[in-house]
């Protein structure tokens, strides 16, 4: 019974002991603050020191060191003989202090240890104060305690392996608090009570100088420093330096420092928000140059840090700060920078992409000689270079450039004083350093010495970010999308994808993230945020393009280690949502998603407009939910693909809504082929067979199948998410056709009957990855039947509407808002009322406009002008396009190209068909084709599921491909490798 009792104190009481806010409650009491709402909002000993006084934080140390005494008595108590409990008791009680009151434990431990084993924790204090006083780094120094804490007492006891892996786990556990919490350590000195500043500044390490040899976060030192010590670590030129972080003592660095006329020093300014993606803050502080001696030293650290308070510098932290207002409030400071100055014969600046004709590939150089101030100031015009790194991009005569065997030919366009070896090498390095920060375009400041190239600085180009992509987009909400289809969609995908990430990274980590920022609309298509996007993959711990990677299969690069395991507690509640993703549909179909089509069967034809606001917030309610699913369960598909390694040919689609929708009406013509005497039929169009069936003995049945099909399947069309595009119950005439020619094409027919009849493998990974596939048809078939309800109920509305005259024609509602169509119900806006007809005039003729453009660009840099547009590429010399593989096979035949289902046309085997894009809608034709070339899609599209399923080759990704092939072409397609070749 004791070691029950026991057991119950350790697992329970040591946990709540843990939790008690001691030190909030005496902070509280003593000094009237609440540590919960300052600085870092931790509720810890250093906390209490920093806000309290040294007073306050040694009661805080006091109430800390007791939980610790406590929880190693109460483990002593019941298990005298097992000294093992007491390390377990320190555990439950570590836990306990982080979940409930934010703290890392350090001082329970401590204390805890002592009474535990004074000896071990003696030599572990010993160690580690010698090396933490020497080397003064606080990080390395907490590393090196908790390691000598897991080694020193696993030597106590050698062979005791619970002991031994209690130790390792308690100290595994501090250090993963570590990574998670805030430290309070990295608050301005300044603001931290007198008292305690002397040993706030001791266990700060402010001893150390830093260099940009070092690891620096931007989130201390300002981004400009952290780069340039990143840059360093790369192995990139970078002149040597020291940074002098903000509040810190200037005295130990200059003492350390010999500036001369023969090596004079540059100061410079390393502000927190200073050259992020957003605000590169240029010219808003000062740099100091040809410093000399120790006096002008400590006076240009002097000038630079006074150059924050400066009212121009003051009121573009405020604009920035506007700008971000969706942002969490963060502490802004300045951190100096002081390198060794380079003495430049040729300097300069460079832009790895255009700043202003932005879908050009050069490279902008702007280069003089002597060092680089002269360039930047302004005062001086310097030679402007334009530099094609490939060849094939430049529209200029200019001859190319090859300045040596081993450097890859490139065009240079300008002239100038600078040598044009020094041109290449430096747009070879801007076009590098862009890679290197996962494709943000980068501005570079530059210096060449006549022997070495140096990097002075390089920061994102602020007027081309963030960076926009369709690649994603295109596929899933396809084409010119109009106002209303919009305003609904962007609040759900970009609030399900926020939520997706929030589970993972918790609620600090993604507190300053802007997720309603996720996507977009460019010339009324839509986009998605790749730099945001990047961003929150690669502080979740994966590479950037790993959405890509899950939806379209292209490459993967090594994820960054230390972040992915920072982040597996995130990681793995993401993974246990995929794992009961089944489960979680099962109970959301049975507890929203059917009784709400239940309800949805009811036509709303005779609503009032407050009933059909009603039941739109209904549908938009439960679209919430399923967006979560049909967001999700492609990417657990993806994702269970690729770790089982199953491919698409080994799995059936016959149960996803394209390929049964096809199925089901293949075997209704075949069923109708057997009730007509097909000899004696003297026609094969479509009106000629439905006249004949409405006079046939036996085809009132069949006209009646026909329509429960349509019934069935009706909810789809050529694009799901857009509610402005009629589904095939309201214009069932391309179905009719479909009809028409399965009954008289046997040999199409044949082809999807047979396919609907195959088996594939069944093994049990096979299985796996099956059941997710499933899962994906039945939540794209509640997706797109709840939107297809949607816009019939708008359609109710807008019937409504057309008899008031607040509308002229059908469609006109898919012009305004929703939250403008809340407003006239709701609000009675009469205002908004009178001017509909000019609002939707206005915004017809814009998306008319945008969708007659041709060349679309895939990828859009910041905020593009409305006739910023890419020239369209002609087809390269040799002939071929790549793109992704979609099916396997090789197929030769005409172009015929079709841009929506309007254009519905008769289709052969010798038909390759090229689309925009492909939905669930476009099935019944893609399959008739014999090969499809999409513009946009991947592996997972709709038109590669429905190309895999009855053999026929595809290509997805193909860029301009509406634009580049003509009708009547011969192209041959390579659907394994991607590839199309154009044989005329």
């Amino acid at each position: 019974m004791t070691a029950i009792w026991g057991f119950l104190s350790i697992f329970l009481l040591c946990p709540l002991l843990g939790g008690l806010p001691l030190v909030d409650w005496i902070t509280r009491t003593f000094a009237n603050k609440n540590l919960r709402e300052l600085g870092t909002g931790n509720l810890s000993v250093s906390a209490a020191f920093y806000h309290g006084g040294t007073t306050i934080g040694v009661l805080a140390v006091l109430s800390e060191a007791g939980k610790g005494l406590v929880a190693v008595a109460i483990a002593r108590y019941f298990f005298p003989q097992y000294p093992v409990w007491e390390l377990i008791a320190l555990i439950t009680l570590v836990l306990g202090r982080y979940w409930m009151g934010k703290g890392a434990g350090t001082t329970n431990v401590v204390w805890g240890l002592l009474l535990h084993d004074p000896i071990a924790t003696g030599l572990i204090l010993l160690i580690g104060g010698i090396s933490f006083t020497i080397f003064r780094e606080r990080v390395t120094g907490r590393y090196v305690g908790l390691f000598l804490l897991a080694f020193i007492l696993t030597l106590q006891r050698p062979n005791d392996p619970d002991y031994i892996l209690a130790a390792i786990t308690l100290a595994v556990l501090i250090g993963w608090i570590y990574q998670l919490i805030p430290d309070d350590l990295d608050l301005p000195e300044q603001q931290a009570k007198s008292n305690s500043q002397t040993v706030f500044r001791f266990f700060r390490g402010d001893n150390a100088i830093l260099t940009l040899q070092d690891k620096l976060e931007a989130r201390k030192v300002g981004r400009k420093a952290a780069t340039l010590a990143q840059l360093k670590r790369w192995n990139y030129p970078v002149p040597d330096g020291w940074v002098l972080p903000a509040g810190d003592d200037s005295q130990p660095l200059l003492l350390s420092l010999e500036p001369s006329v023969q090596q004079p020093f540059v100061v410079r300014s390393s502000a927190v928000g200073e050259d992020s993606e957003t605000a590169s803050a240029a010219g808003q502080y000062i740099t100091v140059a040809n410093v000399t001696t120790s006096e002008e030293l400590s006076e240009a650290i002097l000038r630079c840090q006074t150059s924050y308070n400066n009212p121009s510098a003051v009121q573009y932290r405020r604009d920035a700060q506007t700008r971000e207002k969706k942002r969490k409030s963060r502490n802004i400071s300045l951190s100096v920078i002081i390198q060794k100055q380079i003495q430049g014969a040729f300097s300069g600046v460079a832009f790895s992409r255009d700043p202003v004709n932005r879908y050009s590939d050069a490279v902008v150089l702007e280069a003089l000689p002597g060092d680089a101030a002269q360039v930047v100031s302004g005062h001086t015009t310097p030679d402007r270079y334009r530099v094609f790194l490939d060849r094939s991009e430049s529209q200029s005569e200019q001859e190319t450039v090859q300045i040596n065997e081993n450097s890859p030919p490139c065009v240079i366009e300008g002239q100038g004083e600078t040598p044009f070896r020094i041109i290449q090498e430096v747009a070879q390095l801007a076009r590098d350093l862009e890679n290197r920060f996962h494709g943000i375009p980068q501005d570079i400041e530059w210096t060449h010495d006549g022997q070495q190239l140096w990097i002075l600085q390089s920061r994102p180009i602020t007027n081309l970010q963030p960076i926009w992509t369709r690649k994603i987009a295109a596929e899933v909400i396809p084409g010119a999308i109009p106002p209303l289809t919009w305003s609904i969609n962007r609040p759900l995908t970009c609030g399900v994808w926020g939520d997706i990430f929030t589970v993972v990274l918790g609620e600090d980590q993604a507190a300053d993230l802007n997720f309603e920022e996720t996507a977009t609309q460019h010339y009324s298509n839509v986009y998605f945020n790749a730099t945001l996007l990047g961003q929150i993959f690669r502080r979740m711990g994966l590479p950037p393009e790993s959405l890509e990677f899950l939806t379209r299969g292209t490459k993967f690069s090594r994820p960054p280690l230390l972040s992915t395991l920072k982040n597996i507690p995130g990681l793995l509640r993401l993974l246990g949502r995929e794992w009961h993703l089944t489960r979680d549909f099962e109970q959301d179909y049975q507890k929203w998603f059917s009784p709400t089509l239940n309800q949805l069967k009811y036509p709303p034809n005779s609503f009032n407009e407050e009933e059909l606001l009603t039941r739109i917030d209904l549908i938009l309610s439960t679209l919430r939910r399923s967006t979560y699913y049909s967001i999700l369960t492609p990417l657990s598909l993806s994702f269970r693909r690729a770790i089982l390694g199953v491919s698409e040919q080994e799995l059936e689609n016959r149960n996803t809504p394209e390929v049964a929708s096809l199925v089901a009406l293949a075997a209704l013509a075949s069923k109708t082929r057997n009730l007509l005497p097909m000899e004696q039929l003297q026609f094969d169009s479509c009106p000629s067979l439905f006249a004949y069936l409405a006079e046939y003995p036996d085809g009132e049945n069949v006209l009646k199948q026909f329509n429960e099909w349509l019934e069935t399947y009706g909810y789809l069309s050529e694009t799901a998410t857009d509610i402005s595009v009629p589904r095939w119950r309201e214009n069932p005439r391309p179905m009719r056709q479909l009809f028409t020619q399965y009954i008289f094409d046997e040999h199409q027919r044949w082809q999807i009957e047979q396919q609907a009849k195959s088996d594939t493998n069944s093994n049990i990974l096979n299985l796996v990855v099956q059941r997710r596939l499933n899962l994906k048809g039945k939540s794209t078939e509640v997706y797109s039947r709840l939107l297809a309800h949607l816009r019939w109920t708008f359609l109710a509305l807008e019937k409504i509407w057309l008899e008031k005259d607040w509308l002229q024609e059908e469609g006109d509602l898919f012009f305004l808002k929703l939250p403008e169509i809340r407003s006239i119900i709701e609000d009675n806006d009469t205002h908004l009322q009178t001017r509909l007809l000019e609002l939707i005039d206005q915004r017809r003729k814009q998306w008319k406009k945008d969708k007659t453009i041709s060349n679309l660009p895939f990828v859009v840099y910041g905020k593009p002008r409305e006739d910023d547009l890419p020239p369209i590429s002609p087809l390269p010399s040799q002939q071929q396009l790549q793109g992704i593989a979609g099916s396997p096979g090789i197929a030769e035949g005409e172009i015929k190209i079709m841009r929506n289902l309007g254009e519905i046309s008769s289709l052969s085997r010798d038909t390759i068909l090229v689309v925009p894009y492909t939905d669930s809608g476009w099935s019944p034709f893609l399959a008739q084709a014999g090969g499809i070339i999409a513009e946009v899609g991947g592996q997972l599209s709709h038109g590669a599921i429905v190309a895999r399923e009855y053999g026929i080759p595809a290509v997805m990704d193909v860029h301009n491909a509406l634009t580049l092939f003509k009708n009547g072409q011969r192209v041959r397609i390579d659907g394994e490798q991607g590839i199309v070749e154009l044989l005329d």
